[in-house]
C-alpha cells in the first residue's frame, strides 16, 4: 500500500481535491437551487432529483468543457509552437525527444503496444492525447448545452414562455456567455503560466526550470 501511494500520490491527491470540491459544489448547489425554487413559489427538489437536474448538469459541464478545451489546445499548440525561455516549450532549434520517430523504438522493451504494432494503431496513438482531450471537450460542451437548456426551459416556464429546446438555447447569448467567460479564464491562466515559467521557479517541480537555470534557456532540460 505504501508503495502504491508513493507511485500514484500525485493522481490520488488531485482526484482527492476534485471529489472534495465536487462534493462541496453539490451541497451548495443543491441549497442554492432550492432557495431559488422557493423564491418562485415552487416545491423544493429532492437531493437525487438535483443530481440529474439542469442546474447541476449545466454547472458541472460548463466548467469541464473549458478545462478540456484548454488542455487540448495546450497539448496541440506546444507540439509546434515555441516560447523562448518557457519551461514547457520545446527547444527553439533542433529536434526534441517528442519529435523522434517511434518506429526506431519498436523493438525496445516496455514500449506501448501500438508502437510495436505500427500502422493505423501507431498513427492514432501518436495523436491519442489530443484526440481524447478534444473528445472530452465535445462531450462536456454538449452536456453543458443539454443541462443549460433544461435550466433555461424552467426559467422560461416560470415567466409563462415556451421552451426553446437545446438548439434554441445554444443560439442564445446566455449559452455563449457561459462558455466564453470560462474559456477566457482558462487561456489566460495558461498564458500566464507560460510567461511566468520564463522568470520564476518552483524548486522540485517538473513544471519549472531548475532554480539556477538562466531565463533565456527554453525547456526544463
Amino acid at each position: 500500500m505504501k508503495r502504491f501511494i508513493k507511485e500514484h500520490a500525485l493522481t490520488l491527491v488531485m482526484f482527492g481535491f476534485f471529489f472534495i470540491a465536487l462534493g462541496g459544489q453539490i451541497i451548495t448547489g443543491y441549497s442554492t437551487n432550492n432557495e431559488e425554487l422557493k423564491s418562485h413559489g415552487q416545491p423544493a427538489e429532492s437531493f437525487a432529483g438535483y443530481l440529474v437536474s439542469g442546474h447541476f448538469i449545466e454547472a458541472v459541464f460548463e466548467n469541464w468543457e473549458s478545462e478540456f478545451l484548454q488542455m487540448g489546445c495546450y497539448v496541440l499548440f506546444t507540439s509546434f509552437l515555441k516560447q523562448k525561455g518557457a519551461a514547457e516549450s520545446k527547444p527553439l532549434e533542433g529536434e526534441a525527444a517528442q519529435d523522434e520517430d517511434p518506429n526506431t523504438k519498436r523493438n525496445e522493451p516496455g514500449v506501448p503496444w501500438p508502437v510495436k504494432k505500427g500502422g493505423l494503431a501507431l498513427k492514432l496513438y501518436e495523436y491519442s492525447l489530443t484526440i481524447v482531450l478534444f473528445s472530452l471537450f465535445i462531450i462536456s460542451f454538449l452536456l453543458h448545452a443539454y443541462g443549460g437548456s433544461v435550466e433555461y426551459c424552467q426559467q422560461q416556464q416560470q415567466h409563462g414562455e415556451q421552451c426553446t429546446g437545446m438548439l434554441g438555447f445554444m443560439a442564445t447569448s446566455e449559452f455563449w456567455f457561459q462558455s466564453f467567460q470560462n474559456w477566457q479564464s482558462e487561456f489566460l491562466s495558461v498564458g500566464v503560466l507560460v510567461v511566468l515559467t520564463i522568470f520564476l521557479r518552483q524548486k522540485g517541480s517538473p513544471e519549472s526550470k531548475p532554480v539556477a537555470t538562466p531565463h533565456y534557456k527554453t525547456g526544463t532540460e
